[in-house]
């Protein structure tokens, strides 16, 4: 019996020099092409190409730069596959151009608070949109977090988010959040989030997306300093995190992640 995962996966396609995992292995366009086919291969339901680095302290990267990053990776996976495309972005003239590409769905890590005009293109569009939480910015989000409750504080944050956004005509329902695990987080505030992640479901009524992958509070927890050595842990918090009403997780390595969840799932299921 193969049991088909009801969480969706996401598989991250990098096309940068500096991500923290995985920088500059896939950052020609046969690499990240040929990624590309190795994760939908091994099972990818959506992919989520990136142009820049959100690592802790990372660089900004300008927008030509990021647009010659990522759009040839779209339009490549695109003449092959249908698969749902994420663009992974916070500038809107890179969204655009993503969509004109192929690309289905906008996720934006400041929550559409970086670019003035993010609210305008996601207005004309019909895409889904990913919402996620950080504290700061990529290059201070990680100097001494600070929350009161951070899964109260984090809810309050997308109630505010979403009560703005559909002040500004954008429905509701094409909203996903994501509450931005090691984005302005601790080790403890990491996993409180994923402990109580089904309170985000239940307070806000919209789908979850858990982006966990070969995170540093994972090598902490486990000793592995290599992020490539974490897709074990990542696994586990995955298939743990299954029954707790995510629709998604975005990870490095789609084929354990997809076993860790099909055995969840079935016993999730099972009689």
């Amino acid at each position: 019996m193969s049991v088909a995962p009801r969480v969706k996966i996401m598989g991250i396609l990098n096309v940068t020099p500096d991500s923290f995992s995985d920088g500059g292995r896939f950052d020609s366009l046969d690499k990240a092409l040929s990624q590309a086919e190795r994760l939908i291969a091994d099972g990818a339901d959506i992919l989520d190409v990136g142009g820049e680095s959100t690592r802790p302290f990372a660089p900004a990267v300008d927008t030509a730069e990021e647009l010659r990053r990522v759009i040839p990776v779209i339009t490549g996976v695109r003449k092959n596959h249908r698969i749902p495309i994420s663009i992974d972005t916070t500038k809107s003239e890179v969204a655009e151009r993503a969509l004109d590409a192929g690309a289905d769905i906008i996720n934006d890590i400041s929550a559409l608070r970086h670019d003035g005009e993010m609210v305008a293109l996601v207005r004309k569009t019909a895409v889904p949109v990913i919402l996620m939480h950080m504290q700061g910015s990529p290059s201070t989000m990680q100097v001494d977090p600070r929350y009161d409750d951070v899964v109260a504080d984090i809810i309050a944050f997308f109630r505010e988010r979403v009560d703005w956004l559909t002040s500004q005509g954008v429905a509701r329902q094409r909203l996903i959040v994501d509450p931005g695990i090691g984005f302005g987080k601790t080790v403890a505030h990491n996993l409180s989030l994923l402990k109580h992640l089904d309170e985000f479901s239940r307070h806000l009524g919209l789908p979850v997306l858990l982006g966990h992958s070969r995170k540093r509070f994972l090598g902490e927890i486990t000793g592995v300093k290599s992020e490539a050595e974490r897709d074990t842990a990542t696994a586990v918090a995955a298939a743990l995190c299954a029954t707790k009403d995510i629709a998604m997780v975005r990870v490095h390595n789609v084929a354990l992640t997809r076993q860790a969840l099909q055995v969840a799932e079935a016993m999730a299921t099972a009689a």
